[in-house]
């Protein structure tokens, strides 16, 4: 047996240990122990901080272009890091090889992004009349930290460290409690490339830590990725000591077909954004709502479908996709599922097994498609984060986009027509940070548009420009008084 991977916190570019360490079990076959990792607490969190704001305003003073060309250190070390972290990912984390591959793809790409867009936002505005002359400058906020899930980990957390080094601040990661080993290893080789200080990394339990980062009065902006109940503990915690958070929380992502699509051309696109990554995606799929008049055939081609997925060890490349990530997940998909069949609804269990033998091992589900009897349904109003669908049926467009807005949840959204202005015109009417025509997946993303929520899915926006780099900074008006 090979020797398990033991990793620590990484505070002021040196190795911390730890009194406990927690054992990184894999999610597909559970006999395996991927990693030991070591768990801090407040007093890491204080030592982290102290480190971070020590190092402040050296790096702040830096050039714009010297920490541009760190960032570009960054990309490349994201690049070269896919060689041995990507399967890591894969094994603690229930990945399939393609989407962990995707959430590197996304983390080299932000990063290239964010220093295509830093130098016209830090650039100062100049306002002059006859009274006065002032320049309005835009000043790092001291230090920030981001706390980041275990669904995309690599990605999430390049849309809080770039705009935090690029804008001068230094930067804090709290890896996430069920699958830090890859994001902890490759954000110690970022903090190398650094100067000592720059870049911290604590792990631990997520309501210990988390607590820890928004009352500490050196930390002053969060950026949150996770569970609306974490991200109301997270607010609350930065509203009693007055500093900023950017939340990117849960969503019960809707699908509206409408009348006119083609269905066999439809259904196949929408596995992506329903199945991959096992459904365990922010903004994945996880309620259609089907014109009633087609909802037995699109129900019948939407099983046909599934039926040909495979579940299975995200290693395996037969796997379409793999594990849940644990117990309780695996164990609430699972409620939901029976839950679902005492409603009258039709449910149907699909798709293959492509490792078999693991199956007693992991946290594996194959993909269920649901004809729902209502939209009031337990499967329908909660989001279920697994591979289970329900399809719902509708009567009119106003009362799809009743049923689409019917939640608190609000992140993403697709419209699905033959007419493209039909579908734009529908999507208008939709509550959610961004809502999307003809797709909806992954690869419906792009840097530039603001990705975000409306209501409990969250507070500010990410990968874009501006919008998300402001709330990295706080504005500075120096301001002449002439006469």
């Amino acid at each position: 047996m090979s020797e398990i991977l033991k990793i620590n916190n990484w505070i002021n570019n040196r190795e911390v240990p730890a009194d406990r360490y927690l054992d990184v079990i894999d999610p597909g076959n559970n006999d395996v122990v991927v990693a030991q990792v070591a768990q801090g607490t407040e007093e890491t969190i204080q030592q982290a901080a102290e480190a971070a704001q020590a190092s402040q305003p050296a790096w702040a003073a830096l050039p714009l272009s010297q920490r541009k060309a760190y960032i570009d250190k960054l990309a490349a070390i994201t690049q070269e890091s896919m060689a041995d972290l990507v399967e890591l990912e894969v094994r603690e984390a229930g990945h399939e090889r393609r989407t962990a591959e995707v959430d590197f793809g996304i983390a080299m790409g932000s990063l290239q992004y964010y220093n295509s867009v830093i130098d016209d936002f830090m650039k100062s505005e100049v306002i002059e009349d006859e009274t006065s002359w002032t320049r309005i400058d835009k000043v790092p906020k001291g230090v920030c930290a981001g706390i980041v899930p275990w669904n995309m980990p690599i990605c999430l957390t390049m849309s809080k460290l770039p705009l935090a080094l690029l804008t001068g601040n230094t930067m804090i990661i709290k890896p996430p409690s069920d699958a830090p080993a890859a994001l902890t290893l490759l954000m110690q080789r970022f903090a190398k490339a650094l100067p000592d200080g720059v870049l911290n990394v604590v792990n631990g339990s997520g309501g210990r830590l988390g607590a820890a980062i928004t009352s500490n009065p050196i930390i002053r902006k969060v950026g949150f990725t996770g569970g609306t109940e974490g991200g109301r503990s997270v607010y609350e915690g930065c509203a009693a000591n007055i500093k900023t958070a950017t939340l990117e929380l849960g969503g019960n992502d809707p699908a509206v077909i409408l009348d006119d699509v083609d269905i066999d051309k439809v259904v196949p696109q929408l596995l992506h954004g329903i199945f991959d990554r096992s459904g365990q995606i922010c903004f994945a799929i996880k309620r259609v709502y089907v014109p009633r008049k087609m909802i037995d055939e699109f129900f019948e081609k939407m099983c046909a479908e599934a039926d040909k997925l495979k579940t299975g060890y995200g290693l395996d490349p037969e796997s379409y996709y793999g594990p849940l990530m644990n117990q309780s997940q695996y164990n609430f998909v699972m409620s939901l599922i029976e839950d679902t069949k005492k409603t009258g609804s039709e449910i149907r269990e699909l798709g293959g097994k492509s490792t078999p033998e693991l199956w007693d091992k992991g946290y594996y589900i194959l993909p269920h498609v649901v004809k729902a009897i209502s939209n009031d349904i337990a499967i329908v109003q909660q989001e279920q984060f697994g591979p289970v669908i329900p399809l719902i049926p509708y009567d009119t467009e106003e009362e799809a986009i009743a049923y689409a807005n019917g939640t608190m949840f609000g992140l993403c959204s697709s419209v699905w027509s033959s007419d493209p202005q039909r579908g734009i015109e529908v999507a208008s009417h939709i509550q959610a940070g961004q809502t999307f025509v003809n797709g909806h997946s992954l690869f419906a993303l792009t840097f530039g548009v603001p990705f975000g929520g409306f209501k409990d899915s969250g507070v500010g926006r990410e990968f874009t420009g501006a919008q998300s780099l402001d709330a990295y900074v706080d504005y500075h008006a120096v301001r002449l008084l002439k006469g």
